[in-house]
């Protein structure tokens, strides 16, 4: 047996014999009558005032140790003080409803003991015994008299006469007494029957005095339990007279007259007389009678609200324990501990419970472990989708079911040149760079939701998009649906392989129109000068004018073909770059030399950066870029007043202060690109001027790829925002790949000439 079984055990014990002594209190005050109020009222007081304080320092010590057990912390205190709570205040109400119910109805019978009208009933009743008494004592009394007025002067009546008197006064027994009252002669004692009782000393002096006297005799319990010899009665002596002198008391005769009373009266009378005095007793102690019943209720309800408390902490504990064990296991279970759980050990529902939780636990350790090693699984093949994500060249976005984005890889941002991965949750369409094209992949979709019934199952194009730096892309889009209600879009920047198609085919073409006007040309020309040459002097005046107007025009026109057709064959015949460490300002001045003129006047500024490093490339295709960059940029603003043309050069940092690579830029403030030319500045042919052929730029694009630079065409603003009026163009073209730092021997040695590569073509 456990130690808290034991304290509850022996508070129990406790509790019975406190209850027994209750109840034997309780029955001795129905048994023992209304003298053992006085008789035993204060060692019964004290008795069951220690029995109280002694269950309610049994209560007191159990409230302590619930509350000492919640301020410890003690799991599951507070739900034992909450089931203590309830089932002592299941016992507390109830007990104190029929403590107030009985409280109002002891007070209420006590004060209907002592009521007026009763004290009243008793009182009469009292009265009248005692005057039926009297009356038969009075009667007896008379008929003494007549007896003895009819003895007259006869000292020493006969027996017989004695016996007729009785008959005549219908009384029961006649007794002739002497002086001291003992018995001379009497009438009608039953035969065998003792001879009737001296009366008392205090009766004869009475009559002797008074002449007759009378009382009632035999009137108690006692005499009415002998039987009919002390039965009551009521006795009247008279005092005989005598005409003759009498010298002393000793002659005196008495005439006893005894007459039984009825026994129905007798205990009637006695009835009321006990019935009264008890009345009386009762009425003395009515203020203790009230006290020893109201102090009986109160133990009674000490003893229930303490056997509720008990019960609540037998009860309480049974119901906490496999409660506690079950909180303790979620508990643990809630801090990730999924280690095989106790059972309580009962074959009720709570132990049910019990064993249910500990194989709902066993499951949850397996299912976790199941679980642990699937998220590995999945975490594994998420790291390798990540990371494949991560490596791969084109564009990943996946939209969820409502079509927010939801994964982006950094290729997307990379092509797009937008921080997409900062949208996660958001709609593509809400950039408003992207909103063009997120309804037009929108469409996609839609189509692919139709036509779904017939077997598709994802769909391709290609878009061109512009980009916030000015440059167009052109964007091969794949897209197709994924499990629940998904989209993945693939894309590729496609820019480069379609710039570089057209390129390959405009150089085919321009091969091929090299070589088929070329051929023609020079007979042509040849032919008009001969013709020239022999009609000149056989024609005069008009004709000889119209002749030389004629072949001018021809000659002009041929040598215009053969510029065109040498353009042709330069785009298409592109030689090979030959990388070698370069100065990009000294290549810049060297071709900036040719434009003293626009120098001169102002409308050619140089901003060259000092101390920039050197660059990997083809001095003369560095020359033809920059010429073609310049000369292009005059030509723009040649017909403003105020045209002006900006050539320079510039460092680009990262972040953290790494030389990145050597900007070359050329800006105007002309009229700059219109938008359709701008997306395909850089294909053959695309030009603004009337006389132009479109191929400067792209010779610039070619170059640019062959030195793996980064060429980028955009128009300027006013205030930097695309929708407020055009102020001008620039052309950068950013290299990336920069010659070694020499070392301190090769600076030693001699540096290369600045002829080098930077003879003018």
């Amino acid at each position: 047996m456990s130690r808290p079984t034991r304290w509850i055990w022996s508070v129990a014990l406790v509790a019975g014999i406190g209850a027994a002594l209750v109840l034997a209190f309780v029955l001795s005050l129905s048994t023992a009558g209304g003298g053992f109020y006085e008789r035993h009222f204060v060692w019964l007081f004290w008795l069951n005032a220690a029995v109280a304080a002694l269950l309610l320092l049994v209560i007191g010590v159990a409230a302590v140790r619930l509350v000492l057990r919640q301020k410890r912390g003690k799991f599951g205190s507070r739900l034992l003080i909450k089931l203590a709570g309830i089932f002592a205040l299941v016992g507390v109400l109830p007990g104190m409803v029929i403590y107030a119910v009985s409280y109002q109805f002891v007070s209420r019978s006590i004060d209907a003991w002592f009521d007026v009208k009763v004290a009243g009933a008793l009182d009469a009743g009292l009265a009248l015994g005692k005057s039926t008494l009297d009356a038969l004592q009075a009667d007896v009394g008379a008929k003494a008299r007549l007896a003895a007025d009819r003895v007259g002067d006869t000292h020493a009546p006969s027996p017989l006469t004695l016996e007729r008197l009785r008959e005549q006064i219908g009384a029961r027994e006649l007794t002739l007494l002497g002086h001291s009252g003992q018995v001379l002669a009497t009438a009608g004692v039953a035969p065998g029957s003792s001879p009737p009782d001296r009366p008392p000393a205090n009766l004869l002096r009475q009559a002797r005095s008074l002449g007759w006297a009378s009382q009632v005799e035999g009137l108690d319990e006692e005499a009415l339990a002998v039987g009919d010899t002390a039965a009551p009665r009521v006795r009247a002596i008279v005092l005989l007279p005598d005409s003759s002198i009498r010298l002393t008391a000793s002659d005196d005769r008495f005439l006893m007259v005894t007459q039984p009373l009825p026994r129905k009266l007798a205990v009637d009378a006695l009835a009321v007389q006990a019935a009264h005095g008890e009345y009386q007793q009762r009425a003395l102690a009515r203020d203790s009678l009230s006290r020893m019943y109201i102090g009986t209720l109160t133990l009674a309800l000490i003893l229930a609200v303490f056997g509720a408390v008990l019960l609540a902490i037998l009860l309480g504990n049974q119901l906490a324990r496999p409660l506690l064990l079950l909180a303790d296991g979620v508990r643990q279970v809630a801090a990730g501990d999924l280690q095989p759980k106790p059972v309580f050990a009962s074959g009720d529902e709570l132990g049910g419970l019990t064993r249910s939780f500990a194989d709902m636990t066993a499951q949850l350790a397996d299912a976790r472990e199941q679980v642990q090693r699937g998220v590995a699984q999945l975490e594994g093949a998420r790291t390798r989708l990540q990371t494949i994500l991560d490596t791969l060249t084109a564009g990943v976005i996946v939209f969820d079911r409502e079509g927010c984005i939801d994964t982006v890889n950094p290729g997307a941002t990379r092509i797009l040149g937008l921080p997409i991965a900062a949208w996660r949750g958001r709609h593509l369409g809400e950039l408003p760079e992207l909103e063009t094209f997120a309804r037009s992949v929108e469409q996609r979709y839609e189509q692919l939701a139709d036509r779904s019934e017939l077997g598709g199952d994802h769909w391709q194009d290609a878009f061109e998009l512009a980009r916030t730096d000015g440059a167009t892309l052109t964007l091969l889009v794949r897209g197709a649906p994924l499990p629940g209600e998904q989209r993945l879009m693939v894309f590729d920047d496609i820019t480069e392989v379609v710039s570089a198609q057209r390129s390959q085919a405009w150089a085919e073409v321009a091969r091929r129109l090299a070589h088929e006007i070329k051929n023609p040309l020079t007979p042509i020309q040849l032919s008009a000068e001969r013709l020239q040459h022999r009609l000149e002097s056989k024609l005069e005046g008009n004709d000889q004018a119209l002749l030389l107007r004629s072949v001018a025009t021809i000659v002009a026109q041929v040598d215009a073909m053969q510029r065109l057709v040498n353009e042709f064959r330069d785009y298409a015949r592109l030689p090979a770059a030959q990388m070698k460490p370069l100065d990009l300002n000294a290549l810049a001045n060297e071709v900036l030399a040719l434009y003293g003129q626009a120098h001169d006047r102002g409308e050619l500024v140089v901003q060259l950066a000092e101390a920039l490093p050197r660059i990997m490339g083809d001095a003369t295709q560095i020359r033809q870029v920059i010429h073609n960059l310049v000369q292009n940029a005059l030509d723009a603003v040649a017909e403003l007043a105020d045209g002006r043309v900006e050539i320079g050069t510039a460092r680009s940092v990262g972040e953290n202060g790494e030389l990145r690579s050597v900007r070359l830029f050329v800006q105007d403030n002309g009229p700059g690109f219109a938008e359709k030319v701008l997306k395909r500045a850089f294909e053959p042919y695309v030009t603004t001027k009337a006389k132009g052929t479109g191929l400067g730029l792209a010779v610039v694009k070619k170059i640019a790829d062959e030195h793996h630079a980064r060429l980028r065409v955009v128009n300027l603003h006013a205030d930097e925002r695309s929708d407020t009026p055009i102020t001008g163009a620039r052309v950068s073209l950013s290299f990336s790949v920069l010659a070694p730092v020499p070392s301190p021997e090769t600076d030693a040695g001699p540096a290369p000439a600045p002829g080098d590569a930077t003879q003018v073509h």
